[in-house]
């Protein structure tokens, strides 16, 4: 989708890098990640508003440091370099870039020397936040100083003619508290935003290119039963009505009463619906798998077979709808800079070349947070759209090891127990993610006066906004004592149930 007006994000690696991106978009301008090395011709075609480098962990005098092109320094667009943005921007135009004799992390006082756009209507001295370990001891020609801390002779820098600006600390993390009105005065005194991108804007301008996309043509939807599915079914439903026929897919690996309650809204949608129960087929394919990429190929394989045949079975469908967001395709593919592959998604990179389906995903662009405001606007009900994100392969990847009907059995129950008292004692809405995980593990306990060998529960429950970072929720201790009872009391199968407090990064949310 084209934008008329968004902020243009070059990614070097950092771990900030999708919270600039928020922070921009929480400003009401839509921002967009691209890679370092994205050419200026590409840059020219996307006409943005302004450009943003990223931070990164490399040195810009490293053999293989990541460099934008030169060029794009002389081009007419406000540049805003954030930390390693600065310092690779500085390189590239004849400044100079050393190791700094004192590494320099977390609070800092900055002291603003001119108060220049970016510092406009601000305080002469801020707190802010930074992460580096070189530093910059001679600006560019043609840049001037405008903040130094204590540490950091240069901290912000200014281009005489151009509005070009760069800064050595982080203004999209909380702890620059002042780190917002930085960012805006940026994207609207430097770059000229409006600042009029929000939910009803994104509805509008995306109705318009699905009518425009797919003209008189059918379309074929993937609901999950979650939120994102069921957004994007509603979104397109909204530009091409009941030329949208939606399915949901009964894998045989979702939570306990799924499949009635979200059958009970989709039933009574304004698009075409049809329930596929297909749980057998799927078991089969997985029998005897183990490996958790194996198992997400293998349901992403199955999910593309069985909406090829029910395409051929509609007639004249020409284009599948997917709720891809835009962490799934952070997180998938690499193409968003040196940031790694985190995991493959049964729903993201693309169709088989056999499968004469055109992919829709009207919400790609979107977080989690954004894609539930937009459902609001949608008046999508509140009971799925403050559903717990579940995973496209389900349950499949929340048992560790071989999945087999007996196991999801005892998975789904103790799961349902956790979501239950969750809700029950108020913890459900305070938390971003909770689930159980069911482990290859067997511990021995005591139940009445019986020894046991049964299985190990974990329960996952996490904090976050957007899923790209999270933290273990610290529900309290009775609830948990409670939902521990429960499940080893009425679960046959576990006698252990353990509490995972690890953050993301380092671990994901997910256990597979």
């Amino acid at each position: 989708m084209t934008h008329a007006q968004f902020i243009l994000i070059l990614d070097f690696g950092s771990q900030y890098t999708q919270l600039i991106a928020r922070r921009v978009r929480e400003l009401g301008v839509y921002s967009e990640i691209k890679p370092f090395s994205a050419s200026v011709e590409e840059i020219k075609r996307m006409k943005p508003m302004g450009v943003i480098l990223s931070g990164g962990p490399a040195s810009v005098y490293a053999a293989e440091a990541p460099l934008p092109p030169r060029e794009l320094f002389d081009l007419d667009i406000p540049i805003l370099g954030i930390c390693y943005g600065l310092q690779t921007m500085a390189f590239l135009l004849g400044g100079e870039v050393e190791r700094a004799p004192r590494r320099e992390y977390g609070r800092a006082e900055l002291t603003v020397d001119e108060a220049t756009e970016l510092f406009a209507e601000l305080p002469r001295r801020l707190t802010v936040w930074m992460s580096h370990g070189d530093h910059l001891t001679q600006p560019p020609p043609d840049f001037r100083i405008i903040a130094h801390t204590a540490n950091a002779a240069i901290a912000a820098v200014r281009h005489e003619r151009k509005k070009i600006f760069g800064i050595q600390f982080h203004p999209e993390v909380v702890h620059t508290p002042e780190g917002e009105k930085i960012l805006g005065n940026f994207c609207f005194t430097a770059c000229g935003c409006r600042g009029d991108w929000n939910a009803g804007a994104f509805i509008e301008s995306t109705v318009q290119d699905i009518r425009s996309r797919i003209g008189g043509k059918r379309a074929l939807c993937a609901l999950s039963g979650g939120v994102d599915s069921t957004v994007a079914a509603v979104l397109v439903a909204r530009a091409i009505g009941r030329r949208l026929s939606c399915v949901f897919v009964d894998t045989g690996m979702l939570r306990e009463g799924e499949v009635e309650e979200v059958c009970r809204f989709y039933q009574k949608a304004e698009f075409d619906f049809h329930l596929l129960r297909a749980g057998a087929s799927f078991l089969s394919a997985l029998q005897g798998v183990i490996d958790p990429e194996q198992k997400r190929k293998i349901i992403g394989r199955e999910f593309i077979r069985l909406f090829e045949q029910k395409s051929h079975e509609l007639g004249d469908v020409e284009y599948l709808v997917q709720g891809t967001l835009y962490p799934d395709v952070i997180e998938s593919v690499s193409t968003k800079g040196p940031s790694a592959v985190i995991k493959s998604h049964h729903n993201v990179g693309g169709l088989p070349d056999h499968m004469h389906l055109s992919l829709l995903e009207p919400l790609r662009e979107l977080f989690k947070d954004e894609v539930r405001r937009v459902g609001r606007e949608l008046q999508v009900p509140e009971t799925i759209l403050e559903r717990h994100p579940f995973p496209g392969p389900g349950l499949a990847v929340r048992i560790v090891g071989e999945i087999t009907p007996e196991r999801l059995a005892v998975l789904r129950r103790a799961d349902h127990i956790f979501i239950e008292e969750l809700k029950q004692n108020r913890q459900y809405e305070k938390i971003w993610q909770a689930f159980v995980v069911l482990l290859p593990v067997q511990s021995v306990g005591v139940m009445g006066d019986e020894r046991t060998y049964e299985n190990v529960a974990a329960l996952r429950a996490v904090t976050s906004l957007d899923g790209m970072t999270a933290d273990w929720a610290e529900i309290p201790a009775p609830v948990l004592a409670r939902i521990s009872n429960r499940i080893i009391n009425e679960v046959k199968g576990i006698n252990r149930v353990v509490y995972d407090i690890s953050s993301k990064p380092p671990s994901t949310i997910e256990w597979e």
